[in-house]
């Protein structure tokens, strides 16, 4: 699923990389996605950082994932290796399907009026 709509939610789970040059660095490529969205505590702490105004509940790598959600929607993730847009894929088919209230606040902050959702739409009923 190469859209940027995942993108955003690849960030999530990888806990977002800062651009470096033309792609974002790969330092969190190897990070156990599984882990992190079987893991209640974990998941929650991302989406709660992400869908919080402020940076208040945010670690260092959330901080860093809010920056870069709007840069990888504009972008269309052109930025990320293919390791990553893996990721995306597998992160946003566990939110559109498992934690689908997540999956529509995020949407409704980063993407208000379904620019990006649109264009992608159709990954998501693969």
């Amino acid at each position: 699923m190469r859209n940027t709509a995942v993108a955003l939610l690849l960030l999530v789970a990888v806990a977002a990389a800062m651009p470096d040059g033309d792609k974002y660095t790969t330092k969190y490529d190897n990070i156990d996605l599984d882990e992190i969205l079987r893991n209640e505590r974990l998941f929650s702490k991302y989406a709660d950082c992400l869908l919080d105004e402020g940076n208040d509940r945010c670690t260092a790598d959330g901080k860093e994932l809010k920056v870069l959600i709007p840069d990888a929607l504009q972008n269309e993730c052109a930025k990320c290796n293919e390791k990553q847009k893996q990721g995306v894929e597998k992160v946003i088919r566990f939110l559109v399907t498992e934690k689908k209230d997540i999956w529509e606040k995020l949407r409704a902050k980063y993407d208000p009026d379904g620019t990006y959702y649109k264009n992608y739409e159709h990954y998501l009923k693969q």
